[in-house]
């Protein structure tokens, strides 16, 4: 039975948490502790009362979650942050979050899983945060259509797409999540084609106006195969079982 610092060291190591910029509040790494020991690896999208109730469900210890607990600052322990903690604390399970690092990984990481699933092949990165390419790039693609068709496969509850690109991309970037503040950067890097998880009403004009494809597929659905990689990794080299809890989140 794997110790809790072993495996926290090792998802450190994995996915270079510290040499990783974030945005403000991610606090990426171990967000709260357990009794000292894993024996059974949980993998969501994102911390809250209703994740950790199926953690405590599922009998799980170590939970990876993408959207940590800490994105809306401090705040008074009282009512649901006191029942969602309550929730972690009585089930002895520790949280811990990658948000950027998860997103960017070249193996494991949301956007190259993204390509992986579509039989695509990554020949570059692009669009930096703070030092760090977040936008997987492909130049060869299928033709439009054939692109719509496997995200429709690979997203099942929906997608949408906004089509004044060309019929055969010649570039197609992939940022999991919240695409809305890399659109203005497409045609800089030249990227015609977009998949990502949610976008601003703006992101319309822009794709008319400029000439892009845009391929929505949801924030929670695009951010599911990075903590599911990472905790099947752990499961693995730690030999525990691992589960993914689905919130059911449809945004």
């Amino acid at each position: 039975m794997p110790s809790l610092d072993q495996v926290v060291a090792y998802c450190d190591r994995r996915v270079r948490v510290r040499d990783i910029a974030d945005f403000p509040g991610s606090l990426n790494g171990l967000q709260a502790a357990n009794s000292g020991k894993v024996t059974k690896i949980g993998a969501t999208v994102d911390a809250g009362a209703g994740a950790f109730a199926l953690a405590a469900a599922a009998g799980v210890d170590f939970l990876i979650v993408h959207h940590g607990m800490f994105w809306d600052g401090a705040q008074p322990i009282t009512g649901s942050q006191h029942t969602r903690l309550k929730t972690l604390f009585d089930a002895d399970c520790a949280v811990y979050s990658s948000h950027l690092p998860l997103d960017a990984h070249p193996q494991i990481g949301n956007n190259a899983l993204i390509a992986k699933a579509l039989g695509l092949k990554v020949s570059d990165w692009a669009i930096a945060y703070q030092g760090t390419p977040i936008a997987a790039v492909v130049d060869k693609s299928p033709t439009r259509a054939k692109l719509k068709a496997q995200l429709i496969k690979l997203f099942p509850r929906g997608i949408t797409s906004i089509e004044f690109g060309p019929a055969q991309p010649r570039k197609v970037g992939i940022i999991s999540g919240s695409g809305s503040s890399c659109v203005a950067q497409l045609a800089a890097n030249g990227i015609d084609t977009l998949i990502t998880g949610e976008l601003k009403q703006s992101a319309f004009n822009a794709a008319q106006e400029t000439g892009l494809n845009l391929f929505v597929c949801g924030h929670y659905a695009t951010e599911i195969f990075g903590v599911c990689a990472l905790a099947k990794e752990c499961a693995t080299r730690f030999h525990v079982p691992w589960e993914f809890l689905d919130t059911g989140c449809p945004l």
